[in-house]
């Protein structure tokens, strides 16, 4: 086998090739290092004598499905002007690894179009090694993440298993990529990520836009350290909080209400007032079921039309008319003498002006839900990690994967 064979198939250059033996299914390729070529691996003098060699097998990329191993025989050498026997440096491998630079990086590649098993199988090697491969390149990838190009960013946290674990991440919304991800959620989980966009070039200067739910965490982080960003509300969290609390006064209208009749005709409507009209099946007569269930409540009524009302705040044609859209919306809510359309009323009233900025940048965390459903599939189809810095890193790598996370 020529020199450059092995050079470009195996990325060995450097080394002459002694012979090749099939066995065990498996190929075996014996490599040899010339004695001119032999340097120390601390100073790199040539000044060296021989003290006798250690064989190692390196893991190199297959052949036809079946395994290559590169044996090497290693000189171990007394450096003069160190005083120090030590072994020479081996080129193609890193120090300490029982496979190839090359193979490393086929494994890696893998990695982006198969599950792990589905690397080891293919390679014939135990599942911790292409973890460790890959952990290792996340790492390497991913450990400074640009964030001088960031100018709108969306921020919220996930849950990542019981006893309240969370995880607060941060998605460049241009290029669809997990930045930050912090321990825990709140603004303290933040502080790493605005330390480091501080130190970038531009700093926090070239955020222009965030996207967050209402938390008080979240306005108080933007406001502090993103002053000159607008502040955008999400939509979709505005909706899903009146849908819990459309929810909480249908379960105390039921509990409230004496006759069995009353009861029954409420009972089972909970997803009917959350679903879009649009979505309503006339054949499970679920429209007919949600008009009677309407028709027998005003309060509940109320709501429930308040809650449509409420969806066409982001359709209105500008900023001014969403601004009286929105005045009014309080207005009437305020006015209607329900408690819960009151207290919400009063929540808007306080997020006015992040809601309305929708219509200055009309971004939300749409994205990020997105990224945060494929998270909680890496972690349901890994049966969780136990190697949470590895979980981190395939956060941050998730935008990169190319096989499907289902099926």
């Amino acid at each position: 086998m020529s020199t450059s064979l092995l050079y470009h198939t195996f990325g060995v250059r450097g080394y002459q090739h002694v012979r090749t033996t099939f066995g065990q299914g498996q190929v075996e390729l014996t490599i040899r290092q010339e004695p001119d070529t032999l340097r120390c691996s601390a100073c790199g003098s040539d000044r060296l004598v021989c003290r006798g060699q250690v064989l190692r097998r390196f893991k190199a990329l297959p052949i036809g499905g079946r395994p290559v191993l590169i044996a090497l025989p290693i000189q171990r050498v007394a450096c003069k002007p160190c005083g120090v026997v030590r072994q020479v440096p081996v080129k193609f491998a890193d120090t300490k690894k029982s496979y190839t630079k090359s193979f490393e990086r086929y494994a890696a590649a893998l990695c982006r179009v198969m599950t792990i098993e589905d690397v080891a199988n293919h390679l014939q090697v135990g599942w911790d090694m292409i973890k460790d491969i890959h952990k290792r390149y996340l790492r390497r990838r991913f450990r400074n993440p640009k964030l001088h190009k960031l100018k709108c960013i969306a921020i919220d946290e996930i849950s990542i298993g019981k006893g309240q674990r969370y995880l607060t991440v941060v998605l460049d919304l241009q290029s669809g990529a997990v930045v930050f991800v912090g321990q825990g959620k709140g603004s303290d989980a933040l502080n790493p990520f605005f330390s480091r966009l501080k130190r970038t070039k531009g700093g926090v200067n070239k955020i222009e836009a965030v996207a967050t739910d209402m938390s008080p965490a979240y306005t108080l982080a933007v406001a502090t350290h993103l002053p000159q960003a607008i502040h955008v509300f999400d939509r979709f969290h505005v909706v899903k909080l009146y849908n819990e609390k459309l929810s909480d006064l249908r379960r105390d209208i039921h509990r409230s209400v004496e006759t069995i009749e009353e009861k029954k005709l409420l009972k089972g409507t909970r997803w009917l007032l959350l679903k879009n009209p649009q979505n309503l099946d006339d054949k499970r007569n679920e429209r007919q079921r949600l008009d009677d269930a309407l028709r027998i409540n005003q309060p509940l009524a109320t709501a429930y039309y308040m809650k449509e009302d409420l969806r066409c705040f982001w359709d209105q044609p500008d900023k001014a008319t969403a601004k009286q859209f929105l005045n009014d919306w309080i207005a009437r809510a305020q006015a209607s003498g329900i408690d819960m359309l009151k207290k919400f009323a009063n929540t808007l009233l306080l997020h006015r002006r992040g809601l309305i900025a929708w219509y200055d940048v009309p971004i939300s965390t749409g994205p990020l839900e997105g990224t945060n459903n494929k998270i909680k599939t890496l972690q349901r189809r890994s049966y969780g990690f136990r190697d949470q810095e590895y979980f981190t890193w395939r956060i941050y790598g998730l935008h990169e994967t190319e096989y499907a996370l289902t099926g």
